[in-house]
Order: C-alpha cells, then sequence, then structure tokens
C-alpha cells in the first residue's frame, strides 16, 4: 500500500534526525560525563539503524533495483547500529543510576556493564555470518537474519530499560520527574511487547501486516527521543535546561535543512509543470512572506525571556540579601557562590573581591569560562567566574548573571556595614564588661593594699627584731613573701584596669633598648634564683612610638610568663631589631610551649593554665599594643616540639615627634 510507504518513509526520516540531533546537542553541550558519551553513542548507532534504512528505502524508488555495492553498504551500517543498540541503552540506565546514586558500590556497576556487554560478544559470530549472507527482503526485519538469541537479547534489553525507569520513578526528586519516567517505564515495556510480537509473528501473516507492526515499532523506539525535546526545558535533563540557545540554533538548523530537502522534493514534484529553477526561486523566497509574523513572535520571546530573567535575577538577589544582613563577608561569598551555581545550574561560580583576591584564589579555579564585572559606582569592585557544565552559557543565564553582578555590590555593602555595626556593638560590650572589671579590680585594690601594707610593715619591724625566735623568723618571711605576691597580683589587676586610649592614638616615644635593659635588671634576681639563663640581645638604641610605661608592661609581662614557663635550667632569650618602620621584640623560651587549641585563649583576659596566675599578662600586653598600633605573633613551638616565641611588632618613632616628659617641659 502506498500510504505504508509514505509513513515508513515519514518514520525513517524523523528516526535518523531525532538521534542526529541529540548528537548534535551533546557536541555542543560538551559535558564530560559518561552519560553523555553513552547517550551520544547510543544515538550514532540509533542514526547508523534509521539512516542506512532510510537510504535503502530512498534507492529502492530511485532506482528500483538498486546497486549490490550500495546495498552491502546499507546493511553493514545497519546491522551494525542495530548490533549495539542493546547494550548501550542497558549501559545509558547504569550511567544514568550512577548519578542518581542508585549504585553505591562500584562492583554492582560492573556487573551491570558486563551483562550488558557479554551477550553481543558472545553472539559476535552471528554478526560476521549476517553481514556476509542477506538479500534486500531482510530490510524489512533485519533482526531475523541476526538470529534468535539476538532478538531475545533486543527485547530482554527494552524490558531492563523499563525496569530501570521503574526504580528512577521512586526516587524521582519531584512529581514532574516522576511523570516522565512512568512514562518512559510504560513505554519500554509496551515496546518490549510490541517488538516481542514483530519478531516471532508468524510467517504466514501477510507482508502488509508485518510492515505495519514494524511501523508501530519504530514509532515507539524513536517517541522517546521527541519527548525529550519537549521535557528538557522542564526538568534539566542532561542538565542543559538553561542551554536554550543551544537548542533552539540546532532545531532552527533542523528545520532549515528540513526545508531545503522539500524544496528539492518539490521540484521534483512540479516538473512537468514548472522548470526547477523556477520552483527553487518561489519557494526560496516564500518564508519572507512571513518575516513580520516571525518578528513579532521573537519580539514577544525575547521580551518575555528578557522579563523571565530579570524576575529570577530579583528572586535570586532575595536570598542573597538576607545573608547579607548576617554581617559575615566570607559566609556571604560562599553563599553566593552556591546558590547561583545552583539556581543558574552552572557547573561553577566564584566571587572574587578586590580586597580578598590573591594569587591563590587565581589559581584556585583555572576553568572558568566567563569573567562578569563587578562595578560599584563606575569603579571596579571584584569579579564573578562562571564556568558551565557545557560548552557555553546561555544568552538568558548571560543576561541573568549580568543583572546579578550589577546588585551584587550593594549586598556586599550591606554586609560589610553589618559587619561593622556588630563589630562596634562587641566592642562597646567589650569594653562595658572591662570598665567594669577594672572598677571592681579597682575598688579591691584599694581596700586591700594599704591593710597589706600596714601588715608588711609591722612584720618587716619584727623581723628586725633580735628576739624573734627562729621558727617565728622562717613563718614570717613566709608571710611576708605571700604578701609581696598578693600586692603583685593587685598591681597587675590595677595596671589592667587603667583606661586606655584610643588605638593608634597613643602619644609618647621612649628608647625600648634602655627600658628592657630596665626590666632584664629587675627580674635578673628571680631567674637567678630559679636558675634559668635570662639573656638579652641587642643594646643599640631604638625609639619606638610608645611611652616607656607602655613598653615596659609589654616587655616585662612578656618576660614574667616565659620565666613562669620555663623549667629549672632552662633559658629565656630577648632579642631586639628594626626593620620597615617597625622595631621588633623577640622573646624565646625552651618551656613545654602552647598547644594550638589554647594558643587564641591566651590572650583573653582571666585565662590562664596556671595554678596560681590571674590570666592579666597577655592581656595587658594585648590592651597596650592596641593602643599604640602594635602587633603580636605567637610562636609554638619553635623547636624538637618545645619552645613557644613571642614576637612583637612596635612602630617606630618620627623624628619630629616630643616625648610626654618634652611636652610637660
Amino acid at each position: 500500500m502506498r500510504w505504508l510507504l509514505y509513513l515508513r518513509l515519514v518514520l525513517l526520516t524523523a528516526g535518523t534526525l531525532l538521534p542526529f540531533f541529540w548528537m548534535v546537542v551533546i557536541l555542543g553541550h560538551r559535558r564530560q560525563r559518561n552519560f553523555e558519551r553513552i547517550f551520544f553513542f547510543l544515538c550514532l548507532a540509533l542514526t547508523f539503524f534509521f539512516g542506512s534504512s532510510l537510504l535503502e528505502l530512498n534507492a529502492e524508488l530511485y532506482y528500483g533495483a538498486p546497486p549490490r555495492v550500495l546495498l552491502v553498504f546499507t546493511w553493514t551500517v545497519l546491522c551494525l547500529g542495530l548490533w549495539f543498540i542493546p547494550s548501550l541503552l542497558i549501559h545509558l540506565h547504569v550511567e544514568y543510576a550512577a548519578i542518581r546514586e542508585m549504585l553505591h558500590r562500584r562492583a554492582a556497576k560492573n556487573i551491570w556493564l558486563a551483562m550488558a556487554w557479554l551477550p553481543p560478544l558472545l553472539l559476535s559470530p552471528r554478526l560476521w555470518f549476517a553481514l556476509h549472507h542477506f538479500d534486500a527482503s531482510y530490510f524489512a526485519s533485519p533482526s531475523r537474519l541476526l538470529g534468535v538469541a539476538f532478538q531475545s537479547w533486543l527485547v530482554g534489553s527494552v524490558a531492563i530499560a523499563a525496569y530501570w525507569q521503574w526504580q528512577f520513578l521512586h526516587s524521582a526528586p519531584d512529581n514532574e520527574q516522576k511523570a516522565f519516567h512512568k512514562t518512559l517505564a510504560w513505554h519500554f515495556l509496551g515496546l518490549s511487547i510490541w517488538l516481542l510480537a514483530v519478531i516471532f509473528m508468524p510467517r504466514t501473516l501477510r507482508a502488509g501486516s508485518l510492515v505495519a507492526f514494524s511501523l508501530i515499532a519504530l514509532f515507539l523506539a524513536i517517541e522517546p527521543l521527541g519527548m525529550l525535546i519537549g521535557k528538557v526545558e522542564r526538568f534539566n535533563f542532561l542538565q542543559i535546561g538553561r542551554q536554550r540557545n543551544l537548542i533552539y540554533a540546532v532545531f532552527m538548523t533542523f528545520l532549515a535543512l528540513l526545508y531545503l530537502s522539500l524544496v528539492r522534493r518539490a521540484t521534483l514534484w512540479l516538473e512537468p509543470f514548472l522548470p526547477p529553477e523556477a520552483t527553487s526561486a518561489l519557494l526560496l523566497f516564500l518564508p519572507v512572506v512571513f518575516f513580520e509574523p516571525l518578528q513579532r513572535f521573537m519580539r514577544t520571546l525575547l521580551r518575555q525571556t528578557a522579563q523571565t530573567e530579570v524576575d529570577r535575577a530579583q528572586r535570586l538577589m532575595g536570598p542573597i540579601n538576607e545573608v547579607a544582613r548576617l554581617g559575615d563577608l566570607q559566609k556571604l561569598s560562599e553563599f553566593c557562590e552556591r546558590w547561583i551555581a545552583d539556581q543558574l545550574q552552572l557547573a561553577e561560580v566564584q566571587v572574587a573581591l578586590d580586597e580578598q583576591a590573591t594569587p591563590a584564589v587565581a589559581v584556585a579555579k583555572p576553568h572558568a569560562q566567563e569573567r562578569f564585572e563587578i562595578r560599584r559606582a563606575g569603579k571596579h569592585f571584584g569579579t564573578l567566574l562562571v564556568r558551565a557544565h557545557g560548552a557555553m552559557i546561555s544568552g538568558e543565564t548571560y543576561a541573568a548573571l549580568e543583572l546579578i553582578a550589577e546588585q551584587l555590590p550593594a549586598a556586599f555593602d550591606l554586609c560589610r556595614l553589618i559587619e561593622e555595626k556588630l563589630q562596634l556593638e562587641r566592642e562597646l560590650a567589650e569594653r562595658e564588661r572591662l570598665a567594669l572589671v577594672g572598677h571592681m579590680a579597682a575598688s579591691i585594690s584599694h581596700n586591700l593594699k594599704n591593710p597589706l601594707g600596714s601588715i608588711k610593715t609591722i612584720l618587716q619591724v619584727q623581723m628586725e627584731s633580735a628576739e624573734l625566735p627562729p621558727s617565728m623568723r622562717q613563718e614570717t618571711q613566709m608571710v611576708l613573701e605571700e604578701i609581696n605576691r598578693l600586692s603583685a597580683k593587685l598591681n597587675q589587676l590595677l595596671q589592667f584596669s587603667r583606661p586606655g586610649v584610643r588605638p593608634h592614638h597613643a602619644s609618647g616615644k621612649c628608647d625600648v633598648a634602655r627600658v628592657a635593659e630596665n626590666v632584664i635588671n629587675v627580674l635578673r634576681h628571680e631567674a637567678d634564683t630559679r636558675g634559668i639563663c635570662l639573656q638579652f640581645s641587642g643594646s643599640r638604641s631604638v625609639e619606638v612610638a610608645a611611652s616607656a610605661e607602655s613598653a615596659n608592661d609589654i616587655i616585662s609581662n612578656l618576660l614574667l610568663n616565659a620565666l613562669e614557663a620555663v623549667t629549672p635550667g632552662g633559658k629565656v632569650l630577648l632579642s631586639l631589631s628594626a626593620a620597615d618602620n617597625f622595631c621588633v621584640i623577640t622573646i624565646d623560651d625552651d618551656g613545654p610551649g602552647i598547644s594550638p587549641a589554647l594558643r587564641e585563649k591566651v590572650l583573653q583576659p582571666f585565662f590562664t593554665t596556671k595554678t596560681r596566675g590571674t590570666g592579666l599578662g597577655l592581656a595587658i600586653v594585648t590592651r597596650r599594643l592596641e593602643e599604640i598600633g602594635g602587633t603580636l605573633e605567637i610562636e609554638s613551638p619553635i623547636g624538637n616540639g618545645k619552645g613557644s616565641r613571642f614576637r612583637v611588632s612596635l612602630p617606630l618613632a618620627s623624628t619630629g615627634e616630643t616625648t610626654n616628659e618634652e611636652s610637660r617641659t
């Protein structure tokens, strides 16, 4: 029947174009995953099968009796395409299951792949036989010459595909994907049953019935590829849902090719009535009539696309602004990268602000394909680095990223302002807390120092009495030592509670070498008593922008801390050096060192690991450094798993600066 012939032509043409369409899309997308690679080869096998069948049918219509060489070539391509379709179909579903994390073990995937590729390997002699023994009658049902075993394998592979689609249905994340996998599951199940009916159909039936059944099988084989075109934009199949420009470009190219093919056939049909050149000219200029409606359609489509992307960008900025209100720039940057990549379906996104840009950042993301400049008030603010899953970023995604890049500076400015506000609030709360502590310390010191002084004076008078028994003298000496210790702790409390000045605004200067020598002389006796070697390196005069009192507080507390950490027989070294407008004071000890967990805590007020310490020594050092604009670095261990190094940097005094004493003079 003539209509069956034309229907077969249409189905074979669609079966050739649809897989070829997806091959072009995958090549343009170029995502480096096994799933896309296997899908490409499956489409290639389908193109071989349908294209060779179409070539044979056209040759039969054109020649009547096609040349033997053409038939051999067509049959070879057809058999090769059909031979690999079952294995590639199962392999494709296994790769998709691996993407959905349904195959948790590598061994399970390998078993499935072995099941997919073992049958064609074992049946390869039958393929060799089919390639060398055929006639034109086998083109209507090519699987018959490949044998019953291959036909059973073909039906079984489609049934296995239906099984996997049911598995994907139960693990689909949303209703739309569930509906898609459910449709495919029933589709593959129906195709397997229909193929079974076609393959094992009795030969006594009429040839027309066999052709009709084969046409239905062809339709069921190509329908899933057509379904993908309609579904790809809805749930991001192959993760190219945002690559609309790629889909549209390939689709329009195929339409143009089909129209040129139609023009050629129309010239042949109308050749008895019109010259072929006239027919071609009329049909080629016919699309001009549809130029204005097409322009209106494209204008509406572009307007809708632009509005959609503006709305998308606004929705993207909502959560970003919410995170910005937390006042954490690092957290905001990480959220922007994760959120933009997820919502716009991008492989990688990086926000590189000017103040955060470092060589390490530039190396970390070497494959970023697109750069979007982030500008604030016409000035460069940072860069948005983007890498797509495929070969390029689609036009609508590009527009959305440009809109986001324009709005990101406002979000980061908001985050920075809130961060500064929170920092000021924390500093204010800390100052209030320390003021309360200072007030309490001053009150305690005022109420205790005078009684302690009186007790100390009385005990010293008693110690001078010759009539004091030796046993009482020893105990009295112990009490005096404890009173001295209590006085030292009270002095430390008063020192910590003393009101400070604003950071970087401390006035005065001093010779830090002379201050260090004085502190060394004062602590030398204590070091010798405990059997500790206290050394000083660098006696050259170095003037720093700090008062002698502040420098004394810093050096004395650091040295006391080192002396208390070192065991008898240990060593403490104080050294001075000047470079780059800073004087560096280094204090090394060979004590047990400081663990990483305690390195930050030791600077907090009232934190101490000593049984008889106040925890104020290093806190006093930190406060004095803040007042004069200095810094403190702690390194531990420094050798053999022990020892600590405290490195203090003090700004050098300028030549025109005057000391407090000179100002008073």
